[in-house]
């Protein structure tokens, strides 16, 4: 038995298993990074695992989209085979007597990928089963695809980097990128040397036999030289093959035939930066630190002098205006822009459009309604809209038509806007029937693929690409990917600019809606409206103030000299909908830059705003409306929005529960200041006002829809039939009665 350990202990493949762990623990990390993501333990909030479980391609999850997540996930192997040689070939000399070093390498080197392939099948298949309902057969085609698209590549990569001993492009690379030319230049360090060779007795050979492993000493000099000079600009040849395929894939992001599943996308950049990391570990040894910050000082040297801006920019707006016509953001400006006159004016604006909505309804003292959305991303999109159109159904038609105010934040705010883009073009005679089933399959489609694409293949590796709109030069990201896909999956309705509703709205036929985001340089809340909506941004006590307390800001009057109103509608949702870091932050052209992010910041659920809008108007209802319907629609229960948590049940919870609260309980907290606001909002409107809440109650409690950009189809299921919910339906009740 003694024997027999001891075999399996100098086998080369255990070795090198063990040496991983024992050395450059940063190439190994890639690994535990995917294994983290498809078991849902890294970014599960961002959906990041659907991106590698179920991977979309043109829309669909196909043979064809798995064919190529195989061919991305094998590049990435073939990149941690190749940096991991280079840098421990030193230690395993006896490969230098092998016909093909780096083919035997690699096979000795496969215990880890071949693990994570086989984990990678089976958690994979459970998820295309239980979370997309795919039938049996078709599971078993996206497997084969999977693994055809890895053995493809696998074979390429072979006969291409590693038996083809001549080769043009190698040849010329080798002379611009010649490894010991560029060692020549990096300072010697005793430090460097480090002999440590594997004490491996025996190694799996290319025929795939086991093999005792030969003497050492025979080729460690002169053997070595041979093979390392040979294999050494594979990485810096497949590095740059690599990143030249990104930059290609991202300047033709739109067109569809070239956009990868985000998952690829994402393994040929981990790719490439496992080449980076390990040419700086070969190349720089010791220095390697010093290199690294190096590297970051410079990155920061090339954002802090406009090189690249890692923020986004809002489409449509003008920010090529002089300097001079750049609005100033600071409390001096905002009192002198927002003053009691100009908030008395607005308010009268708001009344006269009120006016012209009544008389469109035809009845002389109707029931109004005020609908707050949740956000949620595609969660909240696809439940918000499904609840307004089925609402808008029972009611034949009279949820939209008595609706004079939408408002809220995130996704929920995606679903509403496409809900009234919808019955808007139905009024104008541009589609038939508003309530077609493809209008709610189409809020369903998957955003996060496009974001995470355009991360990958633009935002990191070229965020230079500029485009063109409304005859203004933008640069192009993420957030740009997610604007078209967005008026892609929506069949053009919301491509449309704020400015295109405005006579619609003040002329009564539609509801004026206010998509909202949260200043982040101050917290204040940014109205994005094309009515005027000064009588929104300070509460009212403070008119006569002298210093009054301004908390929220205008978007078209601030913004008056930078086309305000040519600003895209998907732009506003987008920064309504800024999630942090799967969105990027959006800047807009004021002195300093005023920075935007996502609306559930200040307020999630809308009710802030729709409470103040319902105060400041609450004369002009109390003398025109026989009733004021205050309707919810959130995606979270208002009594159970968050897990109870034992703090004290493990030392990491100790650790980071303290840091991480306030994050982790966001929601619970605007959620019971919410159930404030609901106290007091009856109290000015003399029992006019009635709350009607809709929420999303999953049929299996524990089972959620995760709150990302992306859904399964069971959760889109779960999220349709929670509209049958008895709470819900007792809502949709009380609501058909008032509306009578």
């Amino acid at each position: 038995m003694n024997r027999i350990l001891r075999s399996i202990y100098f086998f080369l493949p255990v070795q090198l298993v063990l040496l991983h762990f024992r050395k450059y623990q940063l190439l190994l990390a890639f690994w535990f990074i995917f294994l983290a993501i498809i078991t849902g333990n890294f970014a599960s909030h961002f959906g990041a695992s659907s991106l590698f479980l179920a991977p979309e391609y043109l829309g669909n999850i196909s043979f064809i989209s798995m064919f190529l997540l195989g061919c991305s996930m094998c590049v990435f192997t073939m990149m941690w085979h190749i940096t991991t040689f280079i840098v421990h070939s030193k230690r395993i000399p006896y490969m230098g007597a092998t016909r093909h070093a780096f083919l035997v390498y690699s096979v000795n080197n496969s215990a880890i990928p071949l693990a994570f392939l086989v984990f990678y099948s089976v958690v994979s298949i459970h998820f295309q089963w239980h979370d997309e309902h795919s039938s049996l057969r078709n599971i078993i085609l996206l497997q084969v695809g999977f693994f055809f698209g890895f053995l493809f590549i696998a074979l390429i990569s072979f006969a291409y980097f590693f038996r083809v001993s001549r080769d043009f492009f190698k040849n010329i690379l080798v002379t611009i990128a010649k490894p010991v030319k560029i060692k020549k230049i990096i300072p010697y360090d005793s430090l460097d040397y480090e002999v440590n060779i594997i004490p491996a007795h025996s190694y799996i050979s290319g025929g795939f036999k086991i093999k005792k492993s030969t003497d050492a000493d025979a080729y460690h000099p002169r053997v070595m030289n041979t093979v390392l000079s040979r294999h050494h600009r594979n990485v810096i040849f497949a590095t740059l093959v690599l990143y030249v395929l990104l930059l290609l894939l991202g300047i033709f992001m739109e067109q569809p035939l070239l956009r990868v599943p985000a998952g690829a996308g994402f393994l040929l950049l981990f790719s490439i930066i496992m080449g980076v990391v390990g040419a700086f570990k070969y190349f720089l040894r010791s220095w390697e630190t010093i290199g690294w910050v190096i590297f970051i000082v410079l990155l920061g040297l090339m954002v802090n002098y406009k090189l690249f801006d890692l923020r986004s920019i809002a489409y449509g707006m003008n920010y090529h205006t002089d300097p001079t016509d750049e609005p100033v953001y600071n409390y001096e400006h905002l009192r002198a822009l927002f003053t009691p006159a100009r908030f008395e004016a607005d308010k009268r604006t708001e009344e006269d459009r009120l006016k012209n909505w009544k008389i469109k309804t035809g009845d002389p003292n109707p029931p109004l309604i005020v609908v707050t959305v949740s956000g949620g991303g595609s969660r909240s999109a696809y439940w918000t809209f499904r609840t307004l159109q089925y609402l808008d159904s029972v009611t034949k038609g009279k949820v939209f038509q008595n609706t004079v105010l939408v408002t809220g934040a995130s996704g929920g705010m995606i679903g509403a806007a496409y809900w009234r883009s919808i019955h808007d073009a139905y009024q104008r005679g541009l589609l038939k029937n508003p309530y077609e089933r493809q209008y709610q399959t189409n809020v369903g489609k998957d955003l996060l693929n496009a974001i995470i694409f355009s991360f990958a293949s633009v935002d990191l590796v070229s965020p230079f690409n500029k485009i063109s709109i409304a005859g203004y030069s933008y640069t192009r990201d993420r957030g740009y990917a997610m604007e078209q896909e967005l008026i892609s999956n929506t069949e053009g309705l919301l491509n449309k600019h704020i400015g295109y509703f405005g006579k619609r709205e003040s002329d009564g036929y539609i509801p004026q809606m206010i998509v909202c985001g949260t200043i982040i340089n101050d917290g204040r809340q940014l109205m994005i409206t094309d009515q005027p909506v000064t009588y929104l941004t300070q509460p009212e006590y403070s008119l006569g103030e002298a210093e009054p307390p301004i908390d929220a800001v205008d978007f078209a009057q601030f913004f008056a000299k930078q086309d305000p109103y040519n600003l895209r509608l998907t732009s506003a949702l987008r920064m309504n909908a800024t999630f942090p870091y799967v969105l990027p932050v959006v800047r807009l052209p004021s002195q300093p830059r005023m920075n935007i992010m996502d609306a559930g910041l200040r307020d999630n659920f809308g009710g802030e705003l729709a409470s103040r809008y319902l105060y400041v108007l609450r004369d002009w209802m109390m003398n025109n409306t026989r009733k004021v319907i205050f309707l919810e629609i959130r995606d979270t229960r208002e009594n159970d929005v968050t897990e109870v948590s034992d703090q004290s049940s493990s030392l990491t919870k100790m650790l980071f529960d303290p840091i991480f609260v306030i994050q982790n309980k966001w929601e619970a907290f605007q959620s019971y200041s919410h159930g404030f606001l609901k106290d007091f909002v009856p109290s000015y409107m003399n029992g006019k006002l009635q709350f009607v809440t809709l929420q999303y109650v999953p049929l299996e409690s524990k089972k959620v829809a995760a709150l990302n950009f992306h859904l399964t189809q069971k959760e889109k299921e779960d999220l349709y039939e929670s509209v049958n919910n008895r709470g819900n339906q007792a809502a949709i009740d009380t609501l058909e009665q008032l509306l009578r």
